[in-house]
């Protein structure tokens, strides 16, 4: 067999773009895609590994991120939501703390500001949030309250005066020990509404504490959170965030892109699943070769696919402004249940070489029980897409 014919690169569908999605892009959008599918080629991948083996965060990317200039493609550069989401499943596919890291700044920590904030606020707070001068966090979580923080938010917020007191503690807090910001959600105790506070993590009486001894997203800082008296000005309370009902409106789109990265595990998974089973050998011929690992192979391939197609479709709507929660319910439970089966089928394809890091497998594997859980777990979103199509809420 020709050398050639063994370059799995040139192969006609080595992108895992099986059924050509990105051409629903525009030219513009392709070109853009292309350079930054490089640089992170370029400066993600050959650190991914190393960071998340020991658990530290890359400092020196965020002004290389900021560089290249990918905060807020739709708000603020005037993309698609599509485009948005094919960025954000590459960003995974490179590596998912990195992605996770973006989703936090970009999606949830700027969502809020550009969701929530005023005209005013906006102003003051985004130009250095956009040129990552400012980084920050995103205080939702509870150590006692995930599925349910909506009606049992514990943290409070008091109003005296001018400030505001809040109190309180939040859990797996992304960027939360070295970010300058975290938008804080607590209940104010005069009317019991949550409401959005944008804190300086300066302030006296904030601390956040490293989680240790993760097995998932290790390159991720995520934080124990604790506010104790820490006096907030009241132009930092979010004008626009009075309600839970309010913070929705940024979780709607952030869980649409928790399922883009689904589909960027997968895409992952089966990139290196691919190249291993060409290029091991066993019994004198390449795994490739044996149609149990072709297989293998199809399924990883028909589940990003699957997943793909269903995200390309929800972020049409989106950008239709016609996209619904239970939408971006069903597409977070679908898609991370097939990245489940993909990173599961691909580390069993890359045998014993699977469970170590060296071979990349074992930390998407380890990755994709992160995405799992959060912005939503897969209960929750099924019993949320349940209610919608059947009226009965079976949420206690």
């Amino acid at each position: 067999m020709a050398k050639a014919e063994l370059d799995i690169n040139n192969l006609p569908y080595a992108d895992g773009d099986f059924f050509a999605f990105e051409q629903l892009l525009s030219d513009k959008e392709r070109d853009r895609l292309s350079e930054i599918r490089t640089w992170l080629d370029r400066e993600v991948r050959p650190i991914a590994v190393d960071c998340w083996n020991r658990g530290e965060f890359p400092m020196e990317l965020i002004p290389k991120l900021a560089e290249l200039d990918v905060m807020s493609p739709v708000h603020r550069q005037g993309y698609s939501n599509l485009f948005a989401g094919i960025v954000h499943a590459e960003f995974t596919r490179a590596d998912t703390s990195i992605a996770t890291f973006m989703g936090v700044h970009d999606g949830l920590f700027t969502g809020s500001i550009e969701a929530l904030a005023s005209e005013e606020q906006k102003e003051a707070w985004l130009p250095d949030i956009y040129a990552m001068k400012k980084i920050g966090a995103f205080g939702l979580t509870e150590p006692l309250g995930g599925s349910d923080v909506a009606g049992g938010t514990r943290t409070t917020a008091q109003k005296d005066g001018d400030t505001w007191i809040l109190n309180g503690a939040k859990r797996w807090i992304g960027n939360a020990t070295f970010s300058d910001y975290v938008v804080i959600y607590a209940r104010d105790v005069a009317d019991n509404q949550v409401k959005a506070f944008l804190v300086d993590t300066t302030l006296p009486g904030y601390r956040a504490t490293k989680i240790e001894n993760k097995i998932s997203l290790r390159t991720v800082q995520n934080a124990d959170i604790v506010l104790e008296n820490v006096v907030v000005p009241d132009s930092h309370k979010l004008a626009g965030g009075n309600s839970f009902r309010d913070t929705n409106k940024v979780l709607k789109v952030t869980r649409l892109a928790v399922a883009w990265q689904a589909v960027g595990q997968q895409l992952a998974a089966f990139d290196v699943a691919r190249r291993y089973a060409v290029e091991r050998h066993q019994f004198g011929r390449p795994l490739a070769s044996f149609q149990l690992v072709q297989e293998q192979l199809v399924k990883i391939l028909g589940n990003a696919v699957s997943s793909m197609g269903m995200m390309v479709r929800l972020s049409q709507l989106e950008d239709a402004g016609v996209a619904k929660d239970e939408q971006s319910a069903l597409a977070k439970a679908f898609t991370t249940a097939r990245m489940r089966e993909s990173v599961a089928i691909g580390r069993s394809l890359l045998g014993g070489n699977g469970i170590v890091t060296d071979y990349e497998i074992a930390k998407i594997f380890a990755d994709a029980e992160a995405i799992y859980s959060y912005e939503g777990t897969y209960e929750i979103n099924t019993l949320v897409t349940g209610r919608a199509i059947t009226g009965i809420s079976a949420i206690v």
